[in-house]
């Protein structure tokens, strides 16, 4: 479904959002503030957003075809409802609260393994 190279760009991409994170949750910390409970279906959406985003500023440049934005899209709807099962089984089973950034990167890796499932039932 995704080449190589396009899932390569979606981690980078995805690395970025967890780093914002995890800046913010300093942030908030910092003065004190609490932050506010994050749903893996908000780290997805987030994903999309900056992808949409991406694309619009670099997306020729960096070699993002044109339909890869819907392809997520249809993906992430897809993949929504077990990414979610699968970060609150995760969460609960530690015990410990879930931060934004935790959110994403537990999220995110989940949809890689998904995206990688994927990519080798087509094969």
């Amino acid at each position: 479904m995704f080449s190589g190279h396009v899932i390569g760009l979606l981690k980078e991409y995805m690395r970025d959002l967890v780093d914002q994170a995890t800046q913010e949750q300093h942030a908030q910390a910092q003065f004190g503030f609490t932050a506010l409970p994050y749903r893996p279906d908000q780290a997805l959406s987030d994903l999309l957003a900056l992808l949409d985003d991406r694309i619009e500023s670099e997306g020729i440049q960096v070699g993002l075809p044109e339909s890869v934005l819907h392809d997520l899209w249809d993906l992430c709807n897809e993949a929504a409802e077990p990414i979610a099962n699968q970060i609150w089984l995760e969460g609960n089973l530690d015990g410990r609260s879930m931060t934004k950034a935790k959110t994403r990167e537990l999220t995110y890796q989940a949809l890689i393994e998904f995206i990688e499932s994927r990519s080798t039932e087509r094969n």
